[in-house]
C-alpha cells in the first residue's frame, strides 16, 4: 500500500514537473558531429539514462528520445508505440560500444518487463538497440554475460533500430536544468535503491 501511494504521489509531482516546465517544440541540442559511433538505449526515465551515461569518459552531449514504434514524429504527449531512449554519442578510442553496453545493464532492472522503478508501462520498458551485425553480437554478449553474473534472465530484448526521434526540448539535460526537481523525482523512484540492490554498489 505505501508503495503503490509512494509511486501514486511521484507520478503526479512527475506530471507537474513536465507539464509546468516550459515547452519548446524547437530543439536546443544537435547530433553532435565530433563523435563518430552512437548507442541508444531505452532504460526508463531517459533524463536519468542521459545523466547515468554523461559521466563516461568519451561520451558526448547524450539526446533524450523516442525509439521503437512506428508513429512518426512522436511527442512526449503522444508517442504510443515508443520507448523512451537515450541516444549517447561516443568515441570508440576511448569507449567501445561493448562497454557502455555493459555499463547500461548495470543503471536499469534488468528483470522487469513492466517499465522501470516507478515509472510503469510499456514506453519505460527497457531495449538495447543495434545498427549493424557487430552491435548485435556484442549487446547479446553483454546481455549473456548479465544474465551468467545475475543467475537469472535478463528480459531486456536487443532491437535493431530503425529510427530515432528527438525529444522536446525541455527533456534535454533535464537533470542539469532541474537539478532539485530531478533529484527529488530519482530519490522518490527509487531507481538508485533498486540498483543497488541488484548490482552491489
Amino acid at each position: 500500500m505505501l508503495r503503490a501511494a509512494l509511486a501514486f504521489t511521484v507520478s503526479i509531482v512527475l506530471a507537474a514537473v513536465i507539464f509546468l516546465s516550459p515547452s519548446s517544440d524547437a530543439i536546443a541540442q544537435s547530433e553532435d558531429a565530433s563523435f563518430s559511433e552512437f548507442l541508444v538505449v531505452a532504460g526508463g526515465c531517459f533524463w536519468c539514462v542521459e545523466s547515468d551515461f554523461e559521466k563516461l569518459e568519451g561520451v558526448g552531449d547524450v539526446l533524450s528520445g523516442y525509439a521503437g514504434g512506428e508513429m512518426a514524429n512522436p511527442t512526449y504527449r503522444n508517442h504510443e508505440g515508443h520507448l523512451e531512449v537515450a541516444k549517447i554519442p561516443y568515441d570508440p578510442s576511448v569507449v567501445t560500444y561493448r562497454e557502455l553496453v555493459d555499463y547500461f545493464f548495470r543503471h536499469i532492472d534488468p528483470f522487469d518487463d513492466g517499465g522501470q522503478f516507478c515509472d510503469r508501462g510499456h514506453s519505460y520498458t527497457t531495449a538495447v538497440f543495434y545498427n549493424n551485425a557487430a552491435e548485435f553480437e556484442a549487446a547479446n554478449a553483454s546481455k549473456a554475460a548479465a544474465e551468467e553474473e545475475l543467475g537469472k534472465p535478463v528480459v531486456t530484448p536487443v532491437r535493431e533500430l530503425s529510427q530515432f526521434w528527438i525529444a522536446e526540448d525541455y527533456h534535454q539535460d533535464y537533470y542539469k536544468k532541474n537539478p532539485v526537481r530531478y533529484n527529488f523525482y530519482r530519490r522518490s523512484c527509487g531507481r538508485d535503491r533498486r540498483v543497488n540492490s541488484i548490482w552491489g554498489k
